[in-house]
């Protein structure tokens, strides 16, 4: 009975003490969040509440929803998403994206963009073939954006002053281009951060502040051993994590470098589940690495919300504010709350999934959502 009485009392601390913490910092502990917590900014030592033009600084218009209305170098559809492709024309390029987004998000002058979205897809020097596997482990090719290349460079140039022109910022890249992160082949390896490194470069011509980078690996996390003379181990998922924290450790310093943050997202393989993201975050230990939680990209729906209040305090600079029908009734303004609790003053990316509109109807519910949240 006094294991169990200690047991509790040391839980009650753990409470108290997690609650303390929240209110030293400025915001409620998760348990006792209000329905709305507004964000506030403290201005000549009173606290108010933020304004529309302050709020729509927090917020990033995003590609990936309207993705079939680009012109696309090899897109790779499904069915469905080739008859979309095929009703909405695909007549944009990147070049198009900062007059849309002034045009349909009202003060929104940040960008979250899809880097298969990237040059001129008429034009080869800007591309190179990529070998890959896909979803059903079958050997594709893929014709990607390489930036390094001197028509890519200047078509970045070009990009950029199209941003200055429309007052616009690219703040994040989406990025699918490098691969192989945690690969044990270290060819495959050092390839996939060579890639990532030019692309850093280019994202530092267009004054980006962060970049996503997939873990690559298995789509599906390797799963234990069984050990019939003690627990279960796991010698593979940690020899994946140990590849993965020597990439993204050279990746956070050439970033460094460059001004531009390296970001893992809750994607496939090691990054579905938070605590691998957690791992590779504390163990790279650099400024320059951090999360990007996305609000649906989980495998069971009770991730949603737990798993992104695990991710919170690793995130800094963007995240993605999405709905995708996968889930029953997503609450984005609970998933911004959470944000916020954990003193989160980055970007939300209004990044529409899938679900009862179209792309740019569903990106501007994610707008109202986000704006009623802040």
């Amino acid at each position: 009975m006094a294991g169990q009485h200690e047991e509790a009392g040391r839980r009650g601390f753990l409470k108290r003490a997690g609650a303390g913490l929240a209110v030293a910092a400025g915001y409620p502990a998760l348990a006792d969040t209000p329905k709305t917590v507004p964000e506030s900014v403290v201005h000549a030592g009173v606290t108010r509440p933020l304004t529309d033009s302050e709020k729509v600084q927090r917020i990033a218009s995003n590609s990936y929803p309207i993705r079939f209305q680009f012109k696309m170098r090899n897109p790779i559809w499904s069915a469905d998403q080739a008859q979309a492709a095929k009703e909405t024309r695909g007549n944009m390029t990147l070049l198009d994206f900062p007059a849309f987004t002034k045009e349909h998000f009202p003060g929104v002058t940040k960008m979250d963009v899809w880097s298969s979205l990237f040059g001129d897809p008429g034009d080869d020097s800007m591309f190179v073939e990529t070998h890959f596997e896909s979803y059903s482990h079958q050997p594709q090719m893929l014709s990607e954006f390489d930036p390094s290349t001197p028509a890519s460079k200047k078509w970045l140039e070009s990009f950029s002053n199209t941003c200055v022109k429309t007052g616009t910022q690219v703040h994040h890249i989406s990025n699918n281009a490098p691969r192989d992160i945690c690969d044990l082949d270290a060819e495959k390896r050092k390839h996939g951060v060579e890639v990532a490194k030019k692309w850093l470069d280019g994202a530092a011509v267009l004054g980006v502040k962060s970049m996503r980078v997939n873990s690559g690996g298995p789509r599906i996390s390797p799963i234990p051993v069984a050990d019939p003379s003690s627990y279960p181990k796991n010698n593979q998922l940690a020899q994946y994590l140990t590849n993965c924290i020597e990439s993204f450790k050279e990746m956070a310093d050439y970033g460094g470098q460059r001004g531009v943050k390296v970001t893992l997202e809750n994607h496939w393989g090691l990054t579905a589940n938070p605590i691998n993201i957690r791992i590779i975050i504390e163990e790279v230990n650099h400024p320059f690495c951090e999360a990007s939680p996305d609000f649906c990209n989980w495998e069971h729906e009770y991730l949603m919300y737990h798993a992104l209040n695990d991710l919170a305090p690793y995130a800094h600079t963007n995240v993605h504010a999405k709905y995708w029908n996968r889930w029953k009734d997503p609450d984005v303004q609970r998933n911004v709350r959470i944000m916020l609790n954990h003193g989160y003053t980055g970007v939300f990316a209004l990044e529409y999934e899938d679900g009862p509109w179209n792309g740019l109807e569903g990106a501007q519910y994610l707008y109202r959502e986000v704006m009623a949240a802040l």
